[in-house]
């Protein structure tokens, strides 16, 4: 055990987190020739396409250091706000981390709140200036920004560069002589925390785990705490690039193991493993079911595809434990399902992953969160989903979810940001400066707000400089109303959303000029219509197709024109009464990005 290190790496969105971690896996041998790729941890095609890391990643490596023999397990993880949940497992798998900073950047939102939540778990902190080889780094300006968020001392930050490789030595130096081994008692009932899990169409789910006490040997009967099911450990092992079967792992080993689970439900991240017949007293603590933030409905577009999306979407559960979903119907798009999802950023993964991995072509409503509603005569009710609002006469109040927002922005945008922010109902609450450049801004904001186009606003008026990390703040009272669409006085559900009363007006007059450019032309007038109840509040038409029956009608009488324009309205009254309207999925999705 003493010679075991468990160490993950956290940063900000961007920062070189995997790149530093090829260097590590270079210098130590543990990948070589033609396996060397760039960001080798990200797998996934999704991951290398847009540069982040939706995964958490776990490999081991060897290290010599003094002729002793040291294994380090690393654990390299996501940067984007979303994803934190995954980092608070990885957290808990380890006994230090790795702060990385970009020497270009400074400190960022996210880089603060995974800090914090490292600290929680009583972690040993080494801070990594890193991008250390770019003409633009600021290494005295961000080491002060270090010193003032750690208290440590300006000599312990070490200078590095994924890069280049610059100060890869050091870093795993200091790796061994600070981070602690794990503690644990070799001799107590065997007792592990699953952290990740996998999910392989031949082997079944892999779960990934830490042993905190105890010893567990392949073959051996083990049971899974939470859910209580039992398993024949079929094969157990260590984490190199691929798997790496042992017969035995000991107290403090990061390793996996295979018992041919076959649904997601039975292995939850966070359970705790146990021997059957001896086994642990308590389960380990700290692990929660993860809340999903923002709700929207998933739907096949092909209403026979919808046991195939079933069944894609359990094995994506598998790989993405923070996934939630149950089925509900629409009369617009059918069956579907009502997913929850950590942020806008894991809802777009998620229907790229479908598309991707699942050949399934799916619609997503308009994104929502959730609501809890007090009604005159049924108590209170969380509702996900507009469409399971009561009438407006039962509602006695409505309560929103609200969060704690912190920006990190140059000083140069702090107005532009403080407008975005107000705009969105948001509260300024404290306004820090880091630096004489740099500020951070506290907002009360509601959830609501920041789910349609915010983040993306933000980036703009600050020209991508400005950093976004939020944290939730309980539920506050709000004047909410449902906005419907209309569509020839149908109301097509998909399409209805929760907004405040202040906004309802600005919001149904874009959707319906949106919707009017998107829905294709029809042979009679589409009528678009954005209604509170019975109230309508915003109207657009597509106009119909029109043929000029009058065209051959040249002099002669008035009358001749009127019978044959009249002739052509009832023609398209009756088409009216049968036609329908197709809302394409451009439709759905561009509501969605309505700016």
């Amino acid at each position: 055990m003493k010679d075991i290190r468990n160490f993950c790496i956290i940063a900000h969105i961007d920062h070189g987190k995997s790149t530093l971690a090829d260097r590590l896996l270079e210098t130590t041998n543990t990948i070589s020739g033609k396996e060397l790729q760039a960001q080798t941890l990200d797998n996934m095609d999704l991951e290398r396409e847009r540069g982040i890391t939706i995964k958490s990643h776990a490999i081991q490596m060897k290290y010599v250091d003094k002729n002793q023999k040291y294994t380090l397990n690393l654990i390299d993880t996501p940067g984007h706000v979303d994803f934190s949940y995954e980092v608070s497992r990885s957290i808990a798998a380890c006994e230090g981390a790795l702060l990385v900073i970009d020497a270009t950047q400074g400190i960022q939102a996210q880089t603060i709140s995974n800090l914090y939540m490292a600290i929680e778990h009583d972690l040993e902190i080494i801070p990594v200036l890193n991008k250390m080889d770019m003409p633009s780094a600021m290494p005295d300006e961000v080491k002060d920004q270090i010193v003032d968020l750690l208290g440590c001392e300006r000599d312990e930050i070490i200078e590095a560069s994924g890069k280049t490789g610059l100060g890869i030595g050091k870093i795993l130096e200091t790796i061994i002589n600070k981070i602690p081994c794990p503690v644990g008692d070799p001799k107590a009932p065997f007792q592990a925390l699953i952290f990740d899990s996998v999910f392989n169409s031949f082997r079944g789910i892999i779960a990934y785990f830490k042993i905190i006490n105890g010893s567990v040997k392949s073959g051996d009967f083990v049971k899974f705490v939470n859910t209580e099911k039992e398993y024949y450990a079929d094969e157990i092992g260590v984490l190199k690039l691929k798997q790496d079967p042992r017969k035995e792992l000991k107290t403090g080993d990061v390793g996996y193991i295979i018992s041919g689970i076959k649904t997601s439900k039975e292995v939850k991240v966070g359970d705790t493993i146990t021997h059957v017949e001896r086994p642990c007293t308590t389960a380990i603590s700290g692990f929660e079911e993860v809340k999903p933030m923002v709700f929207a409905g998933v739907y096949p577009i092909d209403a026979d595809d919808y046991e195939d999306l079933r069944s894609a979407m359990e094995k994506l559960q598998l790989n993405d434990a923070s996934l939630h979903f149950e089925p509900e119907s629409s009369a617009a798009l059918g069956f579907g399902f009502r997913c929850g999802f950590l942020g806008l950023l894991h809802m777009e993964i998620v229907q790229e992953r479908l598309e991707r991995e699942f050949d399934m072509n799916v619609i997503t409503t308009v994104p929502n969160v959730s609501y809890i509603v007090h009604t005159k005569r049924d108590g209170t009710i969380e509702v996900h989903n507009p469409a399971g609002l009561p009438e407006a006469k039962y509602i006695d109040f409505i309560e929103e979810p609200f969060i704690i927002s912190q920006i990190i922005t140059k000083s140069e945008h702090i107005g532009t940001i403080m407008k975005l922010c107000m705009d969105k109902r948001g509260i300024l609450k404290k306004q820090t400066y880091l630096t004489t450049g740099r500020a951070e801004l506290t907002f009360e904001m509601p959830l609501a707000e920041i789910v349609f186009d915010f983040y993306d606003r933000l980036k703009t008026i600050s020209r991508g400089y400005a950093s976004f990390d939020y944290h939730p703040h309980g539920n506050q009272q709000a004047k909410l109303i449902r906005l419907d669409i209309l569509l020839n006085g149908e109301q097509v559900d998909a399409l209805s959303t929760l907004t405040h009363v202040d906004n309802a007006y600005r919001l149904g007059r874009r959707m319906t000029d949106k919707l009017q450019e998107l829905i294709p032309r029809q042979q009679f007038d589409v009528a678009i219509q954005a209604a509170i109840g019975s109230k309508i509040i915003a109207r657009s038409t597509v106009k119909a197709y029109r043929k000029d029956v009058t065209a051959k009608c040249y002099g002669g009488d008035i009358s001749r024109k009127r019978k044959l324009l009249e002739k052509q309205k009832k023609g398209k009254k009756r088409m009216k009464q049968v036609g329908n309207v197709e809302v394409p999925q451009t439709a759905f999705l561009a509501v969605l990005k309505l700016d």
